[in-house]
């Protein structure tokens, strides 16, 4: 949710209760505040997953490797208003088929700038469409698709290439498939 220039992180407890919010970076200062958030996987029509790396300009983990968008849900919308409007925003893609498959909590800092907190709730969109990509360059530098099994080969070889969250809904994925 935007304030005039901030952006706001729905703060919650261990079991995902909404308790209130904080301005997007003071909550993810030092170790983070436990907030909610997403990740949005998209399928093409061959089934394979499209890849987003960020952009040089996200202050953490730019240039690494993630799903197809991360974002935060915002008050007053609903998770799937929320999920919708950010997949337009760096993808221009309107999505469909959206479909909410599991949530897990974790935490991560990225050097000493600072952490990710939260609750990932992970939804699948499938079929994307040729063409229909218009990324946003101040959000994604490039991207990329792969099938599950090439996708899992390319993260036991450089894992550290990944944001943290997005191998950790890998993992859960497959466990699922």
């Amino acid at each position: 949710m935007s304030n005039g220039n901030k952006e706001w992180l729905l703060l919650v407890d261990e079991n995902d209760r909404y308790l209130g919010e904080t301005e997007k970076e003071e909550g993810h200062r030092e170790k983070g505040c436990l907030h909610r958030a997403f990740l949005v996987m998209m399928t093409n029509e061959k089934a394979e997953l499209m890849q987003a790396r960020r952009s040089g300009k996200k202050r953490l983990w730019p240039h690494f490797w993630d799903g197809t968008v991360a974002g935060h849900f915002h008050k007053g919308e609903s998770p799937k208003e929320s999920v919708k409007k950010r997949v337009f925003e760096e993808t221009g893609v309107k999505c469909r088929d959206l479909e909410y498959l599991f949530k897990f909590r974790y935490q991560a800092a990225f050097e000493d700038i600072g952490s990710e907190n939260e609750i990932c709730h992970v939804f699948r969109a499938d079929n994307l469409r040729p063409g229909e990509i218009a990324i946003n360059q101040d959000e994604v530098s490039e991207y990329r698709f792969s099938s599950i099994p090439s996708l899992k080969n390319e993260i036991e070889a450089s894992p550290e290439e990944y944001t943290p969250w997005f191998l950790i809904a890998v993992k859960k994925l497959l466990e699922i498939s």
